[in-house]
């Protein structure tokens, strides 16, 4: 059982932590992301027409970093079913919530 939480422990800190350098998140306003407390900020403050840029009916560029570089399936499957910025938004601050307890 300790063994278990400890091990819940650390996988919630490494989901929480930067990414490596090169797996940097480029948004298109400009701003760099290393994490998934950036990735929340970003989808707070960026503009509707920036996250359509990154999320459409072609791609969507934050469930694919959040699934290939943060390896987080639970977020990455929430943030494809995300209606629009605000929810994607309220998603994140819900995983981080989460994980933050741990």
């Amino acid at each position: 059982m300790v063994s278990t939480l400890k091990q819940e422990a650390r996988e919630a800190q490494r989901l929480l932590a930067n990414v490596p350098d090169e797996y940097i998140f480029w948004s298109h306003t400009g701003h760099i992301l290393h994490n998934m407390r950036e990735l929340k900020e970003e989808l707070e403050t960026m503009s509707d027409e920036g996250y359509a840029y990154h999320a459409n009916m072609e791609k969507n560029d934050f469930f694919n970093w959040v699934r290939d570089i943060i390896k987080d399936n639970k977020l990455a499957s929430d943030l494809l079913r995300a209606p629009n910025r605000a929810q994607a938004a309220k998603i994140v601050a819900s995983r981080i919530s989460t994980l933050s307890r741990k």
